[in-house]
């Protein structure tokens, strides 16, 4: 069972992510991502890329994680299929840190299922109260 939901929108495609923790509901929805670009469960965890993140608001730092992952994947070509994320929040906001596993992007392992060309806000729900969240990319 894949750990996310896809939503249909006009010229976009959406997931939910439901977790126990606000981290898991950032890992689920960078795997549900990159699972919608390509295969994600051919994605092996050879080689590791680190994340570190400041936002002021728990919406901002979400769109910012998934927006530095696809930045990575089309800049470098790493894909990402396992995520350990750590998020911590003071006065000025929240700081994320994260060890993402994946490797080189080969066409012929990972496929190519759908190209997101940015994260978006809308519709954007982030709410660890009730281990939920909803993103919609723009394809």
């Amino acid at each position: 069972m894949k750990p996310y939901e896809i939503f249909d929108h006009t010229a976009d495609v959406g997931i939910i992510v439901r977790g126990e923790s606000l981290e898991e509901l950032f890992e689920k929805a960078a795997y549900g991502m990159f699972d919608i670009i390509l295969n994600a469960d051919k994605i092996e965890p050879a080689g590791k890329y680190k994340v570190k993140l400041s936002s002021p608001t728990l919406n901002d730092l979400f769109v910012d994680w998934l927006s530095e992952l696809l930045y990575v994947f089309s800049t470098e070509l790493f894909v990402m299929g396992k995520f350990d994320v750590r998020i911590k929040e003071d006065k000025n906001g929240y700081y994320l840190e994260a060890i993402c596993w994946g490797e080189p992007y080969k066409r012929r392992k990972h496929g190519i299922k759908t190209e997101i060309k940015a994260v978006t806000y809308h519709e954007l729900v982030v709410d660890p109260e009730k281990g939920y969240a909803k993103v919609l990319f723009d394809i």
